[in-house]
């Protein structure tokens, strides 16, 4: 496959959920004060690109190096043109992940074209085993489209694959303070579901924000920390885990978050597209405001293999290491995807 990952938040707005600690802030937040700095990301944006737009760059990065897209939102599947990028991305021959809350899957129109298109993960969001804490920290915006909602999408779209190789289907869980117990529950239940794979995702919040005192890690959880990862990789679970590394990253990432990072793959073989077309060598927060206005770009009017050059495999050390970067390690090998993921199975 070729070597560069792509995320690419499609959409502002998210019609399903309204997460108290999403990365886009919340409704409410920016209604009474819209962010203005660059690269700060808005459920309430104006600044989307049209179908047409997006369509016109997604044609152009089978002639690149990027062999595999991350479609995320604000919710992806809920935006009408969603089929025909697919379509469009899996002509250039690229690995196609789409990454939803999971509600949309109950509707067949929407999760059928998935299978017969060839989409080769889905990943859903489900933070927790238990509904009540799910649904508290990521609250559907309409009733009924709360935990049992995602789960019976999960099952869904698990039964209409069948025996069918693709799509692999995986939860992601956002893991604070208050749900370290999921680091083990929730990929349990996506074992019992039938899923491929579970990743456990440590929050991600800056210091500033009204809920990082109640839900950022900090080192009195690592002890904790470790455990449950001790316990999950020790369960045997017939699915697809980070490699063990991953909760070393975590606990790094909590201690001492001012690390460098050498060879960093942001910018060599990741890159993070917003819902204005603004490209960036990585999501993380801190990379995105340290970027020098020079290296500001877009996909508006561009064609992928001139916005992204063949990697060099090396990156650039970055002295900017938070948990961000931790999340972002399972993107740049996703080795759920990769030929030999059965062997990697009860890592």
């Amino acid at each position: 496959m070729k070597p560069i990952s792509l995320l690419w938040g499609l959409r502002s707005f998210c019609a399903s959920h309204g997460c108290l600690y999403c990365y886009f802030g919340t409704v409410e937040e920016h209604r009474e004060q819209a962010p203005t700095q660059l690269g700060v990301l808005s459920h309430l944006s104006p600044n989307d690109l049209t179908a047409a737009q997006v369509l016109e760059f997604a044609a152009t990065l089978g002639d690149s190096p990027v062999g595999r897209v991350f479609l995320a939102g604000g919710e992806p599947l809920l935006w009408k043109p969603i089929t025909k990028l697919i379509e469009v991305l899996k002509a250039g021959g690229l690995e196609v992940v789409v990454c939803t809350s999971g509600v949309a899957l109950n509707r067949p129109e929407i999760r059928e074209p998935l299978i017969d298109l060839g989409v080769d993960a889905v990943s859903v969001s489900l933070d927790s085993a238990d509904a009540v804490h799910n649904d508290r920290w990521r609250p559907p915006r309409r009733d009924g489209d709360g935990w049992q909602a995602v789960v019976s999408g999960i099952s869904a779209l698990l039964d209409a694959r069948a025996a069918a190789p693709r799509p692999k289907v995986g939860i992601y869980s956002v893991i604070t303070r208050r749900n370290l117990s999921d680091i083990v529950a929730v990929p349990t239940l996506a074992a019992s579901l039938g899923c491929d794979y579970a990743v456990p995702q440590p929050i991600a919040l800056d210091p500033g924000h009204r809920l990082s005192g109640q839900l950022s890690l900090t080192a009195e959880q690592v002890p904790e920390l470790a455990a449950r990862f001790k316990e999950l990789y020790a369960a045997g679970l017939p699915l697809v885990l980070p490699e063990r590394a991953y909760a070393g990253q975590i606990a790094s990432a909590v201690t001492r978050p001012t690390d460098l990072v050498p060879g960093c793959f942001g910018g060599d073989t990741l890159y993070f597209v917003q819902p204005d077309g603004t490209v960036w060598d990585c999501p993380s927060g801190l990379k995105i405001a340290a970027t020098p206005p020079g290296r500001h770009r877009s996909i508006k009017g561009a064609r992928a293999r001139d916005l992204f050059p063949a990697p060099s495999g090396c990156g650039a050390d970055c002295a900017l290491f938070s948990v961000d970067c931790v999340n972002m390690w399972p993107l740049t090998s996703f080795p759920v995807l990769a030929p030999e993921h059965k062997e990697a199975r009860r890592a």
